[in-house]
């Protein structure tokens, strides 16, 4: 039980896990905002504004380095693992979305044509984010990190 006592007491931790938190609760604000319907999926979905990847591992990187040195060790294994999980959400998961737009118009051109009808389901086609969600998401990770630390 030690065990469970110690990560309960990891600030660390938590600033990263708030981050993602409050970035996801977020995302339902805002779409409520966009559109005047409440959507709760948006707080376990990806994609959509802010990034929670984005503020996860920016929360966590600054936390890290607000506690161990920005010379650290630590912290530049968290910078470097935070840089790419930022650039593969708004470059190979944003792609992703772009290209599953493009095969759920495919497949509903299908439906149309009575020759051949297709079992597929419509993809996901919000998965990854703009840059602009990237850095929003980043932005608050290091806001929270900076409070609580």
């Amino acid at each position: 039980m030690n065990f469970v006592k110690l990560i309960g007491e990891n600030k660390i931790l938590w600033v990263a896990f708030l981050s993602w938190f409050i970035a996801q609760a977020i995302k339902v604000v805002h779409t409520f905002i966009k559109s005047r319907r409440i959507d709760f999926t948006r707080f376990v979905g990806s994609g959509g504004m802010p990034s929670s990847h984005a503020s996860f591992v920016m929360g966590l990187t600054t936390a890290v380095g607000l506690t161990h040195g920005w010379d650290s060790a630590y912290f530049a294994i968290c910078l470097c693992f935070s840089l790419v999980i930022m650039y593969d959400a708004a470059g190979v998961r944003r792609a992703v979305g772009k290209q599953a737009i493009i095969l759920n118009k495919m497949i509903e051109d299908m439906h149309h044509k009575k020759e051949k009808r297709l079992t597929e389901k419509r993809l996901k086609e919000l998965i990854g984010h703009t840059p602009v969600e990237v850095f929003a998401g980043a932005i608050l990770g290091i806001l929270l990190a900076n409070l609580m630390i």
